[in-house]
């Protein structure tokens, strides 16, 4: 059964974003790291929930998403995850190095409607006001009783938070967000996934052309 859930004064669940292409030359390297080290890292910092990574189906550049959620914004102002910084492996410095476009965005759950995770995961970037009004998150609501459509995620970014971290990679490839938030449709069909998003992009006010789709290819849990 679909539901609705909004912001309440408890906690509710952070993610980070990562967004990112790498240098086609040493794209196995890049995926191996990501696959054998990264996501272990990460997950195993107190607070972290789960790690998913996906793939373009696309065509378009900036190809890798990796979302990381937590149990709180919080965790990303805590000392475990700065400290998780202070080393890093040389594996780790040559991929943080290949990283290009790179977009990162930490954000704390808005709106949540439907239940699940799925194979299939369509975004957008829009305005938080705009995804505020009760008339789109009825229509996202709707958008998850359609075949092959499971759950649309809001996750208004914390600019703050967002900025980039101290080490090599991230200073030099990432850029600061702010004041946005991005949704996050997730279905089994990657069509009805991409057709829901590209619905509810333009009742907020954004261009389908701007809806990116991607196919998961694992998750870690902590």
């Amino acid at each position: 059964m679909s539901t609705t859930r909004n912001s309440t004064p408890q906690a509710q669940p952070g993610q980070l974003c990562i967004w990112t292409d790498t240098d086609p030359h040493a794209e196995a390297d890049f995926n191996a790291w990501y696959d054998r080290e990264h996501m272990q890292e990460r997950v195993g910092i107190r607070g972290f929930r789960h790690a998913r990574r996906f793939l373009a189906n696309d065509g378009h550049a900036r190809r890798y998403l990796a979302l990381y959620v937590t149990e709180s914004l919080d965790v990303f102002r805590s000392d475990a995850y700065r400290q998780a910084f202070t080393v890093q492996t040389d594996w780790s410095l040559r991929n943080f190095a290949r990283m290009s476009d790179t977009q990162r965005r930490v954000g704390e759950l808005a709106f949540e409607a439907g239940e699940g995770e799925g194979a299939h995961v369509a975004i957008f970037v829009a305005a938080p006001q705009t995804l505020a009004a009760a008339t789109w998150r009825d229509a996202a609501d709707t958008a998850t009783h359609e075949p092959g459509v499971h759950a649309v995620r809001v996750f208004r970014t914390e600019g703050t938070l967002s900025s980039p971290l101290a080490t090599s990679g991230d200073a030099s490839t990432a850029r600061a967000v702010t004041d946005d938030a991005v949704v996050f449709v997730e279905g089994s069909s990657n069509a009805a996934t991409r057709a829901a998003a590209e619905q509810l992009a333009q009742a907020a006010g954004v261009a389908r052309e701007t809806v990116r789709s991607f196919d998961m290819l694992w998750r870690l849990a902590a």
